[in-house]
């Protein structure tokens, strides 16, 4: 059988992942193709727990490598038990974030070394990487706006502007890197035609597949 594709959404906060990860579950759907919708940290029941740990905010400060480690340890579990299984079924993985957001986050947002980073993403995932990375970017002040909009802030949408300038910054750096694997999409745009540009990369790369 065809092993599946696992393609993950990337951006900072309020940029829209989710809404746009849907509209591409929805087209790939349309398509005949069968996609499980996930995400991180979480995507299992041990996952989500973790995930918990990570965003509550707390009075007592959370050192970068326990958070660092956290990260990993719900990834390896919805690596391992969720994601790799619907892949060898031939099933396509759309999650909204993977290891970019702990380079963009841990990395440029906390400054943690990209080396410690790379240690841990080649001890939890080997080679295994996203086929396609889809990058929404838009100006850290419009997605905080939006993030705002939505209710309580979790723990890391408390942080400062500039610590999402280092993130957005990330991002862009490694988007510019590989840009066989990232598509960067403006998420500043109306979102029908920021849906419109997801959904014909997706139905793009199904047609790709035939």
């Amino acid at each position: 059988m065809k092993r599946g594709q696992f393609i993950t959404f990337e951006g900072t906060e309020g940029v829209g992942k989710s809404t746009q990860l849907n509209k591409a579950a929805e087209a790939l759907r349309t398509a005949g193709v069968e996609v499980i919708v996930t995400r991180e940290p979480g995507g299992t029941p041990m996952a989500e727990s973790i995930r918990e740990l990570l965003l509550a905010p707390r009075d007592e400060p959370v050192h970068e490598l326990t958070e660092l480690l956290l990260m990993f340890a719900a990834r390896a579990q919805h690596l391992h038990t969720r994601i790799l299984p619907a892949l060898e079924k031939g099933q396509w993985v759309l999650c909204d974030r993977f290891t970019d957001a702990t380079f963009a986050y841990q990395g440029g947002g906390r400054g943690v070394a990209k080396e410690r980073i790379a240690q841990l993403e080649s001890l939890v995932q080997g080679d295994i990487r996203p086929d396609h990375v889809i990058v929404l970017d838009a100006p850290v002040e419009i997605g905080m706006a939006r993030a705002r909009h939505r209710g309580d802030l979790d723990r890391f949408e408390q942080e400062t502007v500039a610590f999402f300038e280092r993130i957005r910054t990330t991002y862009l750096e490694r988007a510019g890197d590989s840009p066989e694997r990232y598509h960067l999409i403006d998420a500043s745009a109306p979102l029908a035609e920021v849906s419109e540009q997801v959904t014909g990369f997706i139905r793009g790369l199904v047609n790709a597949s035939h």
